[in-house]
């Protein structure tokens, strides 16, 4: 969907609880929430500030979604139809937006700033599956152009635990994603 605003998806709200349920479960001790700066991520967000009574969320460009430009209002099928670099090479530029590797790159330093800004602390971060997939790709070292397709749905949670030497441990709390689902990482 990119970067313009869209109604909340089929099941959100059934999806969003069934999320902070998890959440609630797991027992992370949340201390903020950061989110793209795209209407949906803000309102999932907040959702979840006042589901599990956390005071503080901030959204930010940073974590938004890739930026498909001219082609936002296209159907998928008229874009896999007369774009064939589309999820295919990202660092195919998409006219008057963004390549995949830029958005990867934005929200990589992003992640990482974070992660020693709030090193002790537990952060929610609400993003799109194409930010899902960049981070997995970074941070497990996962080819990137292999997995711009791979599945994540509304029901995903992932745990990404960084410690002081810039290592990444990571498991996934909620439905699993095509990486775990197809063999590509271990759940």
């Amino acid at each position: 969907m990119g970067w313009g605003d869209a109604p909340p998806a089929k099941n959100w709200r059934n999806d969003t609880n069934h999320v902070a349920e998890i959440l609630c479960d797991a027992n992370l001790n949340i201390g903020i929430i950061y989110t793209s700066s795209l209407t949906r991520a803000k309102n999932t967000g907040k959702f979840y500030a006042d589901t599990l009574s956390i005071n503080h969320i901030q959204d930010t460009p940073a974590l938004n979604e890739v930026n498909y430009g001219k082609l936002y209002n296209k159907s998928k099928k008229w874009v896999k139809k007369h774009v064939p670099d589309h999820k295919s090479d990202p660092d195919f530029i998409y006219p008057k937006g963004e390549s995949f590797s830029q958005m990867k790159t934005r929200c990589v330093a992003f992640i990482k700033s974070l992660s020693q800004k709030h090193a002790d602390e537990t952060v929610l971060i609400v993003v799109h599956a194409g930010v899902i997939r960049s981070l997995i790709s970074h941070f497990l070292k996962l080819d990137y152009a292999k997995n711009l397709n791979r599945k994540i749905g509304h029901r995903y949670i992932g745990n990404f635990i960084f410690d002081s030497k810039g290592n990444t441990n990571y498991k996934e709390l909620g439905n699993q994603s095509e990486f775990i689902t197809a063999g590509i990482i271990k759940g």
